[in-house]
């Protein structure tokens, strides 16, 4: 599977993702401007000795990453839609994609994607889960319909 952040902006939370992303044979996208460096030390404090290990690859924009990716089928995460994460048949080298920690995806991405915007249901109290958070729950939801192909000897 595929994790897409799209201009994200805070280094622990890439980090975070990162180390996900190794332990479950994910690849990370990224799509600038990042809010950080990829030199910065709290990336890697937070992707521990596995950000050497990460599966990355770095886009200098959203329509750069779409030409690369023609065929891809990409899930956009968001608090603005009903349709829920878990009702989403993934397959294996679906893209799940989040948007920048203070804003999210732009609309203009959610509104050509509908039929593509999937959330994690919350209370209605808290504008959205931790960045991290919310890439690993949906990440493993994908996985767990798979049956977590990457545990299975290559």
């Amino acid at each position: 599977m595929n994790i897409v952040l799209y201009n994200p902006e805070i280094p622990y939370n890439t980090g975070n993702i990162g180390r996900t992303c190794v332990l479950t044979n994910t690849t990370l996208h990224l799509i600038k401007p990042l809010g950080f460096s990829l030199d910065e030390k709290q990336i890697k404090k937070a992707g521990l000795d596995y950000w050497k290990l990460v599966d990355l690859k770095i886009w200098e924009s959203f329509e750069e990453f779409l030409e690369a990716n023609p065929n891809a089928t990409i899930y956009y995460a968001t608090t603005k839609t009903n349709q829920k994460y878990s009702d989403v048949k993934f397959k294996e080298n679906d893209f799940i994609m989040f948007g920048p920690e203070s804003r999210g995806i732009p609309e203009e991405i959610l509104n050509k994607n509908p039929e593509r915007c999937i959330t994690i249901p919350m209370i209605p109290m808290g504008r959205s889960l931790n960045l991290s958070n919310s890439a690993a729950i949906i990440l493993y939801e994908g996985l767990r319909q798979l049956d977590f192909p990457y545990t299975q000897a290559k």
